[in-house]
């Protein structure tokens, strides 16, 4: 018997049993799911603003947008010499963004995208998927409006999936699957609002937000 297709229903469901899908490669037509033994993770009130980012943001001429491009920071994402985006999972990402289950945090300069974070969200958990960076700095800015935006909507948990040294600079940390399961388990009840009313992504209100991690 063949394996069910692949459809963003199964995608949600796989997510909410904490597993996720990742292509050999962009060619590829194989796709496997990942559950790893450690996972990485944002603590939400433990993303670190160092001072040369603060900079960043305090001088930066960037606009930051929130599914402005979806579709073109999945792609930006992909543009890379090794990528596990290939076109099957390039196509559920949109039809989750279609539902209201996916979402781009997005750094313009001008009409140019340069920068940017993409994910997945179910419940209270937001679970990143892939960022991108055209630009120094640029993703850096990403995550730290995004972690801003994930704490004014309600979320608990910020999952990175793998910790990187990148991601570790800015307070990601690594806990084991069964920890992580856990927290999954109690981000599934509730609801969170990736767009919430009143919210100001203003750089000024971001880092006054943030101060204490400054």
């Amino acid at each position: 018997m063949s394996p069910p297709a692949l459809t963003t229903q199964l995608l949600l469901q796989a997510y909410a049993m904490g597993i996720f899908p990742m292509a050999e490669a962009r060619t590829s037509d194989e796709i496997h799911w990942v559950d790893p033994k450690r996972r990485g993770i944002f603590p939400l009130e433990g993303f670190h603003i160092s001072r040369s980012l603060a900079r960043r943001i305090r001088r930066m001429g960037w606009r930051i947008a929130v599914d402005r491009d979806f579709a073109g920071t999945v792609a930006a994402c992909a543009d890379r010499d090794e990528t596990w985006i290939n076109p099957t999972i390039f196509a559920l990402y949109a039809g989750l963004h279609a539902m209201g289950h996916a979402h781009s945090l997005e750094v313009w300069e001008g009409d140019s995208l340069v920068g940017g974070v993409y994910g997945v969200t179910l419940g209270r958990a937001f679970f990143g998927e892939s960022m991108f960076s055209r630009r120094t700095d640029a993703s850096k800015v990403a995550l730290a409006f995004l972690v801003d935006r994930l704490k004014a909507g309600g979320f608990v948990l910020f999952d990175t999936q793998f910790l990187t040294p990148h991601l570790a600079s800015l307070g990601a940390i690594e806990i084991s699957r069964a920890e992580y399961h856990r927290r999954l388990a109690k981000a599934l009840h509730g609801r969170a609002n990736f767009t919430p009313d009143g919210y100001s992504a203003d750089p000024a209100m971001v880092l006054h937000r943030n101060s204490q991690t400054s």
